[in-house]
């Protein structure tokens, strides 16, 4: 998953593993060719990346890391989020400390974490099959009741599709946290992303 055109590899000391993963999978973008890295579109990129996985493991994390972002992220997508455990004296190991603080599953080994995940990839191919289908899996939820901060949000994209630095300004949010707000709107077909710029639906 690329924080940058599909035709752009950041950093480039990373060529020679971009074209192992073309051989054998796949490089994913969501920006346009020629799109360079920008420091607002790698949380972006890591909203897509927890959705695409079962779950997130995270080893190594100071309080400031991206990876935090990212497990956030797989949380409120509903993913798995593991965290190993290290040294209290460690600066790296406080990241993993708090996500297990809030709720992460403390794993110490790969085992614990495919135990975790064990029949979770069947169960979410057969409820992706089914609603495909357009199969009921379930009651309708009712509509989500949003907080002050997610309502300012939409009033900002009420002014029409815009890039992720000008929501930071309309809003007075961090770029990290509408990142994460965005997915949450764009999940619930209340805001689409389109060439970059964000709308509500």
């Amino acid at each position: 998953m690329l924080g940058t055109g599909p035709d752009i590899i950041y950093p480039r000391r990373h060529s020679a593993l971009a074209e192992h993963i073309t051989a054998h999978g796949a490089l994913v973008s969501e920006f346009p060719p020629g799109t360079p890295g920008k420091p607002e579109f790698f949380p972006r990129r890591n909203r897509i990346i927890a959705g695409l996985s079962l779950g997130t493991l995270v080893i190594e994390a100071n309080l400031q890391s991206g990876s935090l972002i990212t497990a956030r992220l797989a949380a409120e997508q509903g993913r798995e989020v593991f965290a190993l455990p290290g040294a209290i004296q460690n600066p790296l190991a406080r990241g993993c400390h708090k996500l297990i603080r809030d709720g992460a599953k403390l794993v110490e080994s790969a085992e614990q974490v495919l135990e975790d995940l064990h029949g979770l990839g069947g169960t979410l191919a057969e409820s992706l099959r089914q609603r495909l289908q357009g199969a009921a899996l379930a009651p309708a939820m009712p509509a989500r009741v949003y907080d002050p901060d997610y309502l300012r949000l939409l009033d900002a994209l009420d002014g029409g599709a815009c890039a992720l630095d000008e929501l930071v300004v309309r809003t007075d949010l961090s770029a990290a946290a509408l990142s994460s707000m965005l997915l949450v709107l764009e999940l619930d077909g209340a805001a689409a992303c389109e060439n970059g710029r964000y709308l509500r639906r």
